[in-house]
């Protein structure tokens, strides 16, 4: 409902500061309605981070499936056996796999000696998959389907998929439904983080957000436990043992979970965002309904703004000059992160170190990263922190070469350095990026820089598996360090948000641009508007 005290003009840019003076904003409100976090709202973060959890085990699962397994010759006097770096022109009755052939797809399909095209391709489909599915089903949050809906579409397509991976009779099959189980991941952790994010206050939306991070490192230590229990079965066996447990969250979220109030309201849909605050807010129902009847939602053509279908969410943000120079830096310097997150994992067979031990402590060193990151997020600039961490994590790996195997303890130390600081990287480029984009586009946004850090993880497995076959760690870590130390100095084109506020739409966020621009950038002037 509008206010016809509030004078005209024909000038768009003078109508803001007006409105945001006579009329509350979404932001103020919404803050006002949902109060300080309770239980419900910490219950419903709780529910939505746990996507997070199954999220992890598909994405790393492939450590343990795809393996390049050991073998030993079968006589000890075998003197062309026992010189041989590999099986591979062997004959095959002078060696044998130290575990079952069903323990891993190299063992089983015979893959050792195909390549390291073929070798990376299961890891590299899944990839593949997570950046067809960020462009497909990216703007869907924003548009249609909603936060909750999204989440649930997605965990429900990477479980099903990952549940018929037992079924694989060649790599190539396999392959496929490693691409499908990536296509439905691609923005289960962004529909998440954003849908969470979304149902608290801005006081509490820093650690909120964290919380899904810490099921990530709950997941991923998950699986060499998991793997450890299964050792000597068919790999089939851990799929099994990930994916039944997602297809069952899936059907319990859909029926528990509200949908962000934010996004009811941006589209329109102000009575069902009245009913979710309702059950989740800390203020009384009258209060509520009274607070919501003074915003301009509903009412007339401002929520029509904001009904984008399909890839105009896409548009739009392609559409400001401002806004394209922010995604390009961020994804950017999301791509270094992403090389390094997803192959560092994945190259752990690489180093002489034992597999289960060295999965275990790279999934241990997510944890103080999420905990860093979880109490330190209020108070951490965002562009220093990006670049110190990137900067660190670059030298770690790099360093990790040069010094080599012979010194395995602090190589493996240097490389869970390298990689507990790629984490950090990881969560707060997430949580920057939440800040950098309005309502209307966030979840767009935070895909498309996903999709950064995923096409980063792209080359990961052809990398590992090309420094395995070469017997080259710089093919694999030292290409890693070099990646993410130079697109970590692309944090110098963005704005810093540290203590700023969420605005709604693409209007708002350009008018909040031009403010801060005007008062030398101060973070008062970019509270003014949202």
């Amino acid at each position: 409902m509008t206010d016809s005290s509030l004078p005209r003009s024909n000038s768009s840019e003078s109508e803001a500061p007006l409105l945001a003076k006579h009329l509350p904003s979404l932001d103020s409100t919404l803050e006002r309605c949902i109060g300080t976090l309770g239980w419900a709202q910490f219950l419903q973060a709780i529910l939505v981070s746990f996507a997070w959890l199954f999220d992890a085990q598909q994405t790393f699962i492939s450590i343990f499936t795809d393996v390049d397994p050991t073998w030993h010759c079968t006589r000890s006097d075998d003197e062309l056996c026992n010189s041989a770096p590999n099986p591979c022109g062997l004959p095959r009755s002078s060696w044998s796999w130290d575990n079952p052939l069903r323990s891993s797809i190299v063992s089983e399909w015979n893959l050792a000696c195909s390549g390291p095209i073929i070798a990376g391709l299961p890891g590299s489909s899944f990839f593949i998959g997570c950046l067809a599915g960020g462009l497909v089903l990216a703007t869907l949050a924003d548009s249609s389907l909603g936060r909750k809906n999204m989440l649930v579409l997605s965990c429900m397509i990477m479980s099903v998929a990952a549940a018929s991976t037992v079924f694989s009779p060649n790599v190539w099959v396999y392959s496929f439904f490693r691409f499908v189980s990536g296509f439905g991941r691609a923005t289960i952790g962004t529909a998440a983080l954003v849908l969470s994010s979304e149902l608290v206050g801005k006081r509490w939306r820093g650690q909120v957000g964290i919380i899904g991070f810490f099921y990530f490192t709950i997941g991923f230590l998950s699986l060499p436990a998991i793997a450890y229990l299964t050792n000597g079965s068919s790999w089939r066996i851990l799929y099994l043992w990930t994916s039944i447990p997602s297809i069952c969250y899936c059907v319990l979220i859909h029926f528990l979970l509200h949908e962000s109030p934010r996004w009811l309201l941006v589209r329109g849909r102000k009575e069902e965002a009245i009913q979710t605050l309702r059950s989740i807010g800390s203020r009384t129902e009258s209060s509520i309904t009274y607070s919501f009847s003074r915003l301009p939602i509903g009412d007339d053509d401002t929520c029509n703004n904001n009904n984008v279908d399909l890839f105009s969410a896409m548009k739009i943000l392609l559409g400001k000059s401002w806004s394209r120079r922010r995604l390009s830096a961020v994804m950017t310097v999301g791509f270094g992160i992403g090389m390094v997150y997803y192959g560092m994992p994945l190259g752990v067979g690489n180093l002489a170190f034992n597999l289960y031990l060295s999965v275990t402590f790279n999934a241990l060193s997510e944890l103080p990263s999420s905990l860093i990151t979880f109490f330190l997020i209020g108070k951490l600039n965002r562009r220093s922190s990006l670049l110190i961490f990137t900067m660190v994590s670059g030298i770690c790996s790099v360093t990790c070469v040069v010094i080599g195997s012979s010194w395995k303890e602090l190589q493996i130390g240097l490389e869970l350095v390298s990689f507990f600081s790629a984490c950090t990287a990881f969560n707060v480029v997430m949580i920057y990026t939440l800040e950098l984009f309005p309502t209307s586009v966030r979840n767009s946004a935070l895909s498309i820089v996903r999709q950064a850090l995923v096409f980063g993880g792209v080359f990961s497995p052809v990398l590992v598996a090309v420094g395995r076959k070469m017997k080259d760690e710089f093919l694999s870590y030292g290409v890693f360090g070099l990646v993410i130390g130079c697109c970590g100095l692309f944090v110098a084109f963005l704005p810093e948000t540290k203590g700023g506020t969420l605005c709604d739409t693409m209007d708002e966020q350009e008018y909040k641009e031009t403010l801060a621009a005007s008062d030398g950038g101060s973070l008062s002037a970019w509270g003014q508007l949202c």
